[in-house]
């Protein structure tokens, strides 16, 4: 069964909405240039409050590792996404477990997505839009069909322009390991969307393993 996050998670209530409705992860920003941005006591909070089986992931753009294990630390997050211009040897230095995030463009973006599988910490890679004016919760889609290509090697999370109409069909053609969505289940930047958080997770639940 695909996992489920939901990202830009920054309050207790919508964080208990998600847990309810049976979602894997959730998402905390802590780059401080996203409306998404939650202070780290914010995130503390709310981590502690979860329950064993859901993981909580730190969400980081260029940040100094020193900083981004702090943070991990402070916050008590398993998992770190690494949605900015990180090398392979930040993620060998940072020492914790990485998600890494790539901006699909074009199938020179499987040059990236081939130098740092298999490295130290990496553990997958999370698919979103290429933009130009954001490193990522743009909304805008992924091209699924380059997608699909990249799930054939190794695990993805399928981000970009997904919505509670779109995903199973997303997932049925893509076949990630995992779907995430963030602005798709929004009122605005930072505060979800209570039904359509429902909506999502549910829909994504009916596609077969």
């Amino acid at each position: 069964m695909v996992k489920i996050k939901i990202c830009g998670i920054t309050n207790v209530e919508d964080a208990k909405v998600a847990v309810a409705a049976g979602v894997d992860a959730l998402g905390f920003v802590m780059y401080r240039k996203s409306p998404r941005f939650v202070e780290a006591s914010v995130v503390k909070r709310i981590v502690a409050g979860l329950p064993p089986f859901v993981l909580p992931v730190g969400v980081f753009v260029n940040e100094e590792p020193n900083r981004v294990r702090e943070l991990m630390d402070e916050c008590g997050l398993a998992l770190a996404q690494l949605h900015g211009d990180e090398t392979v040897p930040y993620c060998q230095d940072l020492g914790r477990p990485i998600l890494k995030a790539l901006r699909l463009k074009d199938r020179g973006t499987f040059l990236a997505l081939a130098e740092f599988q298999g490295r130290a910490n990496v553990r997958g890679f999370l698919i979103d839009a290429f933009s130009n004016q954001a490193y990522g919760g743009t909304g805008q889609t992924v091209d699924w069909t380059l997608a699909q290509e990249a799930a054939r090697s190794t695990p993805i999370v399928l981000a970009g322009g997904l919505t509670p109409v779109n995903v199973a069909d997303a997932i049925a053609r893509v076949h990630p390991y995992g779907v995430d969505i963030s602005s798709g289940v929004e009122l605005s930047p930072g505060k979800k969307d209570h039904e359509k958080v429902k909506a999502f997770i549910a829909a994504a639940r009916l596609v077969p393993a």
